[in-house]
């Protein structure tokens, strides 16, 4: 997020037809140009990666925010929640702790992005074998039900009627560095955003290179696949879910969902 805010000592007063004006220096009102957005050489070729994008997504955060207020309730809000997440990144990392520091079961991402209702991390997949993958989205499963069972326990002991759920959305596929690399875009990221929302589902994921079937086991979930169609992405696009949450849906949020033939 780039901010540009004018300082009085970028005004100057001319006389023009005997008639002081305001106004705002030529080389400060230049300054209002995309270099501000801290992308570097925007021009420069893109370089592609293979990552896992993943979208968290306060369900509620807009109304949140229209309480009585909000200059007070929402900075103490995501100070604390934006601590929470990190933190919970952090701990399902670690495999064994160390004096020294850490073994762990997966590396850390290596974006992180603020998007004002939730927040994107962004995995570096090219040395990561299948196993360190999944235990992505098992971890990211976990940190979305510590958001209910955890951390919502506690803050609505100090903000009122707080975002009531952590959604999350998970792609698997190819990024494009922009400018200098610090930032990226890609399909990925597009499906892991509309993945996080999708038909009233809180936690949902890509078939696409990650398979279901391996991670049953370990989250004593059982997970199904469906055929679905998203907007701005592609139709009957693979996605996996919790049966046992799609059973808690609607049925026209149900029949949005299509079974193989």
């Amino acid at each position: 997020m780039a901010t540009f805010k004018l300082k009085s000592t970028d005004s100057i007063k001319i006389i023009k037809e005997e008639k002081k004006i305001d106004v705002v220096k030529k080389e400060v009102f230049d300054n209002f140009n995309e270099s501000i957005l801290g992308l570097g050489k925007i021009e420069t070729k893109s370089t592609l990666t293979n990552a896992i994008s993943v979208m968290f997504d306060l369900e509620g955060f807009t109304n949140f925010c229209k309480q009585i207020d909000p200059q007070l309730a929402v900075p103490e809000y995501l100070s604390d929640f934006l601590s929470w997440i990190f933190s919970q990144v952090r701990k399902e990392t670690i495999e064994t702790t160390y004096d020294e520091g850490y073994t762990t079961y997966m590396d850390l991402p290596f974006l992180s992005k603020y998007l004002g209702d939730g927040i994107l991390f962004l995995w570096d997949t090219e040395e990561m074998d299948d196993t360190a993958m999944l235990n992505i989205v098992t971890s990211m499963s976990e940190i979305c039900a510590k958001y209910e069972r955890d951390f919502l326990p506690n803050i609505i002991k100090k903000i009122s009627s707080p975002p009531s759920k952590l959604r999350c959305g998970i792609a698997r596929g190819i990024i494009y560095s922009v400018g200098n690399g610090n930032d990226f875009v890609g399909p990925c990221i597009n499906m892991s955003a509309r993945l996080q929302k999708l038909n009233s589902l809180s936690f949902c994921f890509s078939r696409r290179g990650l398979n279901p079937e391996h991670l049953e086991e370990e989250m004593e979930k059982s997970i199904i696949t469906k055929k679905v169609d998203i907007r701005g992405i592609g139709s009957d696009e693979l996605v996996c879910f919790f049966e046992a949450e799609y059973d808690m849906l609607s049925a026209e949020d149900k029949s949005k969902f299509k079974n193989f033939d």
